[in-house]
């Protein structure tokens, strides 16, 4: 244990703030890497301060969003099962972004040792979990229209512990139709249409508004404008009676 840590004087978040050994702080401009697809998975980030985001490329060069990062999340908790693996995704600042880059076996060590880290570290994964599960849930079952009004509020960080941050940092339409498996100009009609509404304002930055919350918690849409699945009447066919007549 290195001098001056014990479980006793063990404070997490002095430990993600300052740096130490096997950890120092990086800043990084919008549009900078954490680190790319393929690279060698052999450290952690912690998000002091910015916006970040987690994207795949497929063989065939297609790129996608996989999900969008805050301050107060872990990047690239994957390394610390084992050592020697490769980055699954790319990271990249959004805006500008601070982070504490922790060595995997710094990460290890606090993990195994401090028992106060390990709890925060934990709860973190089971968050990052069930946020996992319900981007599935609602990419399964929910229209693209309240799967682009769900990504908005999680961007603006309403539900989380104070006040949202209304103005959501940039992002193109292109990126939000990735995330929610849409078309950009599906995305821009919804996008439209909740400008008229007073969800949101779009002008050149994007301000989210509470009632935005109506669209994801109780579908509060006007009906006539609300995404329904067309359904077509039955057609009428006409069936061979026994005796040879044709009946409807």
């Amino acid at each position: 244990m290195p001098k001056g840590s014990s479980s006793a004087t063990f404070n997490p978040a002095v430990f993600l703030a300052e740096a130490g050994l096997g950890r120092r702080i990086i800043s990084l401009c919008a549009k900078e890497v954490f680190f790319t697809q393929g690279d060698l998975s052999d450290c952690v980030f912690y998000l002091q301060s910015g916006r970040a985001r987690l994207t795949v490329v497929s063989k065939s060069g297609k790129e996608a969003t996989i999900t969008m990062l805050a301050a107060g999340e872990f990047i690239g908790e994957e390394s610390i099962a084992g050592a020697g693996g490769l980055r699954l995704a790319t990271a990249a600042a959004v805006t500008a972004c601070v982070a504490m880059r922790i060595e995997r076996e710094e990460m290890v060590r606090v993990i195994h040792e401090e028992h106060a880290f390990s709890d925060l570290f934990l709860k973190f994964l089971l968050a990052r979990s069930i946020r996992t599960q319900a981007d599935l849930v609602d990419q399964l079952f929910n229209s693209s229209e309240k799967r682009l009004a769900r990504i908005l509020l999680l961007m603006a960080e309403f539900g989380k512990p104070g006040e949202p941050e209304s103005l959501i940092p940039p992002i193109t339409q292109e990126t939000l139709a990735e995330m929610i498996g849409t078309t950009r100009s599906r995305v821009s009609f919804f996008m439209n249409r909740f400008r008229k509404l007073g969800f949101i304002e779009y002008n050149g930055r994007i301000r989210v508004h509470r009632s935005l919350l109506n669209v994801v918690l109780h579908d509060q849409l006007p009906e006539q404008n609300s995404e329904h699945p067309m359904i077509l009447d039955a057609p009428h066919v006409r069936l061979q009676g026994m005796n040879g007549t044709r009946k409807n």
